[in-house]
């Protein structure tokens, strides 16, 4: 047994060649604390005073160009360890690794020779500054840094927490995100009414913020902070009677002023720290605004801060790929800055698939191919959470992706669950107790990292490191630990699978783990299918209208199909709990461990209530072809299983979970809406899919009782009075109507509920090349109807001619008037014109302006806001109208 009284291994002593640099002192006294706790005694020293048989450790800087950046190597000669490192971060990691050997071995080992150097560049996690509600008179992104929103924020004891686990896991970059952080965090001359908080609350950010920033950098982590554009404070917009954030403003000479001053502010202020730039969300669109934004207004504003900083070198900028065209972007930038790296998501905000395909690895490798360093964001995750994932294969295999694949050098972590709730896991323990997602889902963090640094480990010792070390964190076995391993891996493959090939988005607007709608599943275009999730995030394969498309004709199947995700997520469940099962004697950690053991069971629940529903889809789908009652007959068991399975799953987080996804808002849609914090868990979305297997046997019922002739007559939706202010008009929609006074498209059919509503007569090509501004009054409030066209084109191909619908992937503001849903798909037929949708934007009493960006839309009327506007599918297309089936379950 291994003496832990102090001396009882003799003496270590230390010559540290680098005793100015705090990332080696900090890297030594960890190792110290190791060597202290296995007996030794640790004394500095100088060479002249040491003995031949003493054990000395030696730190030295290598000029050795085999050693790379971050590198280190260690070597022994005798009693004598030298640490050899090319800069103070290779020397701080020399001694992190020669203390978890030591602590492993038990001993210091004379005959330890080690080399190594991190793959990617930058290896980070990111933390939002960020709540899952929005708060009191704000928006989106909008949190100013106050202890009454963010009280571990202050927290110095949490930050050397996290900061200590960062460096274990040899991490060596923090993202900080927040919308606007500049006003609570620098004063402004030219703008002191702009700062978002009191003095007291600013003085305490300057002084965590500089705590924060060093202790990271003892610790090897560069601190990056996060911003939206075009953003501004709350106190600034009040002032000028703006805005804080208005997608469809262009450029302001008084907003870019003070944006720009901010940044100046911030570099000369904190000029260790770096920025990431999100050009999109909070301006408008792709196009020459973010480019001029990002050249005349950002990159000056570092620059100026350089300047007043008296700096030489370029504090980095990170361009974020999201909602912008980012190689038009870097293009403009390099012959301005040169410091400058890009960030792209890896899977969007989910996790589905290793190896990404298609537009989506396009933009990656050209983003990489431009010279600088690419860093691959693995985002939100809305997939995986609530429950633990820790699956190293998948991990590991996705890192490989991004290197083999996407051409990424760097990594950008998102946490695995309650993103917005940080530093919160969504557990629910007694007493109102929460867990750290630091610790709970420390697989998550260790796996990613330790791939990051090096991906391509042989698989065979991969799964032996994983064995023993989920074995020593609950105290079992290796064979044991195994098992465990078996189990998370095999729960690992659920999600991403169901997702990929059943989903209707990779964003977080969808809770794959609440479920979904049977009509979500039958006919996803109606709840704006983001297709790129299916092109370039999945394997290649079909989904299930395709699957039963081609079933039904007798084709032959290609790719993933939906049987194979059913067969096989089943199996993943059950080879999950078998193993966890098997799992008996249990030393440590019980209460994680049991907690773990349900996230499994829950896991397993879910891939049944998946496999049970989409069977019972395919059923349905099935009845679009044949007429054949029995069909749905073949549906209701399988409907019948997938509630009965929901309800285990419901059991099983009912004590064990305080929500599902941890933003809680209205830009959450699927299955259902999270506005004002409803559908957050198993238990309140439960009864709805009861009702929806309700709804079901009654219709099929009657189905089987209809009567010829027995339909019902649809409305006619009713005009509002509204006065329209400057030189539109209207016309009465009705076939052979043309909406567009400079083009001869006429309408053909368009949906009954439509018939001779008062549409608004618009310009084609003043759309295209300015936009739409409509004003009116309004004595009531009323709702607009606006058709978006659907045009088929490759993802990230910009359309310089139709309207993008609202898109909560790329606009978080793109339900500020409740616009966001596609109330009737497949609306209208004008022939040589792509697919129509039509949304609804809500306006109060009063005097309005509706403002569309630059593209043909259609704004095909008014009416109240009370008036009963159905969801549904028209399904009509210029090729002839569709059966859709979606009725059955409304």
């Amino acid at each position: 047994m291994i003496s832990s009284a102090f001396g009882a291994k003799g003496k270590v002593f230390v010559v540290n060649g680098q005793p100015a640099e705090q990332r080696v002192n900090y890297g030594l006294d960890v190792l110290t604390k190791a060597l202290h706790q296995l007996g030794y005694e640790v004394q500095l020293a100088s060479p002249k005073n040491l003995q031949r048989d003493q054990w000395q450790i030696i730190i030295e800087k290598s000029f050795d160009k085999k050693i790379k950046k971050e590198g280190f190597a260690i070597k022994t000669n005798d009693r004598k360890i030298y640490i050899k490192g090319r800069d103070a971060s290779g020397l701080l990691y020399g001694c992190l690794e020669l203390a978890e050997r030591v602590a492993a071995k038990k001993a210091l080992d004379a005959n330890f020779q080690f080399t190594d150097a991190p793959e990617m560049v930058l290896r980070g996690a990111c933390i939002g500054l960020q709540k899952p509600y929005y708060l009191p008179g704000r928006t989106v992104y909008e949190y100013p840094y106050t202890e009454a929103t963010f009280p571990w924020f202050y927290n110095k004891k949490l930050w050397l927490q996290v900061l200590d686990s960062m460096a274990a896991n040899r991490m060596n970059s923090l993202y900080l995100w927040n919308g606007h952080p500049f006003a609570s965090l620098v004063k402004l001359k030219d703008y002191p009414y702009a700062l978002e908080v009191d003095e007291a609350t600013f003085a305490k950010n300057e002084e965590i913020y500089r705590f924060l920033t060093t202790e990271a950098d003892k610790r090897g982590i560069w601190v990056i902070q996060m911003f939206y554009n075009i953003i501004v404070s709350k106190p600034f917009a009040e002032k000028h009677g703006i805005k804080t954030q208005d997608r469809e403003r262009p450029i302001d000479p008084l907003i870019a002023d003070y944006t720009q001053q901010s940044i100046t502010a911030f570099v000369e202020k904190y000029p260790n720290v770096g920025l990431l730039v999100c050009l999109g969300e909070a301006m408008e669109g792709v196009g020459q605004d973010d480019i001029d934004w990002f050249t005349k207004t950002i990159i000056p504003g570092v620059q100026a801060g350089m300047k007043r900083a008296g700096l030489t070198a370029e504090p980095p900028i990170v361009l974020r790929a999201h909602d912008t065209d980012a190689p038009a972007v870097m293009k403009s930038a390099l012959p301005l800055y040169k410091n400058l790296y890009t960030m792209a998501k890896f899977n969007g905000e989910a996790l589905t698939y290793q190896r990404p395909r298609g537009a989506w690895a396009k933009l990656h490798q050209t983003l990489s191919s431009q010279g600088n360093v690419h860093i691959e964001n693995v985002h939100i995750l809305a997939n995986l959470e609530p429950f633990r994932y820790g699956s190293p294969r998948f991990i590991q295999e996705s890192v490989v992706g991004m290197h083999e694949v996407m051409g990424g050098n760097g990594l950008h972590l998102y946490p695995e669950a309650s993103y917005w709730d940080w530093p919160y896991s969504a557990d629910s323990l007694a007493g109102g107790k929460r867990l750290l997602q630091i610790e709970r889902d420390w697989i998550w963090y260790k796996a990613w990292s330790r791939y990051a640094w090096k991906a391509g480990r042989d698989r065979e010792q991969e799964i032996d490191f994983w064995s023993n070390t989920m074995a020593a964190q609950f105290g079992i076995g290796a064979v044991d630990g195994k098992r465990l391993l078996n189990a998370c891996e095999a729960t690992g493959e659920i999600a991403p699978k169901l997702l990929r090939r059943f989903g209707i988005t990779d964003g977080n607007r969808q809770t794959l783990n609440l479920g979904m709608l049977m009509t979500q599943l039958i006919n996803p275009y109606r709840y704006g299918l983001f297709t790129l999730l299916y092109e370039a995030e999945s394997p290649e394969g079909e989904s299930l209208a395709t699957y039963a498309e081609k079933e039904w004709n007798g084709e032959v199947h290609s790719g993933e199909t939906p049987v194979q995700i059913i067969n096989e997520v089943r199996a993943h469940g059950d080879r999950a709990v078998r193993s966890i099962d098997s799992v008996q004697q249990l030393q440590k950690n019980r209460q994680e461990w049991l907690r773990l053991k349900n996230d499994i069971y829950s896991y397993r629940a879910l891939a049944y209530h998946y496999a049970a529903k989409a069977e019972a889809a395919l059923s349905v789908l099935r009845y679009k072809y044949s007429n054949d009652v029995k069909d749905l007959e073949n549906a209701k068991p399988l409907l019948e299983e997938s509630v009965a399975w929901y309800k285990k799953l419901t059991a099983l987080t009912q004590q064990n979970y305080l929500y599902a996804n941890s933003m809680q808002t209205g830009a959450r849609k699927i299955p259902l809406s999270g506005s004002g914090g409803q559908y957050k868990n198993w238990r309140e979305v439960l009864p709805v899919y009861e009702k929806e297997l309700s709804i079901f046997k009654m219709k099929l019922d009657s189905l089987k009782n209809l009567k010829p002739g027995n339909t019902s007559k649809v409305q006619p939706l009713k005009n509002a009075e509204v006065k329209l202010l400057g030189n539109d008009s209207f016309y009465f929609i009705d076939s052979l109507s043309m909406p567009f006074a400079d083009t001869s498209f006429a309408i053909r059919s368009f949906a009954p509920e439509l018939k001779n509503l008062k549409a608004v007569k618009t310009l084609f090509n003043e759309q295209v090349a300015r936009g739409t501004e409509l004003t009116f009054i309004n004595n009531k409030p009323v709702k607009v109807l606006v058709g978006f066209f659907k045009p088929q084109q490759a993802a990230f191909s910009r359309d310089t001619v139709f309207l993008k619908q609202p898109e909560l992937e790329t606009n978080a503001t793109a339900n500020e008037y409740g616009q966001a849903d596609t109330r009737i798909a497949n609306a209208m037929v004008i022939p040589g014109m792509p697919q129509l949708h039509v949304h609804s934007y809500e306006f109060n009493a009063g005097k309005n302006t509706l403002k569309l960006a630059k593209g043909v839309a259609l704004i095909l009327g008014l009416i109240t806001a009370d008036a009963p506007l159905r969801v549904y599918d028209a399904g009509l297309y210029e090729s002839g109208n569709r059966k859709q089936v979606d009725w059955l379950f409304e």
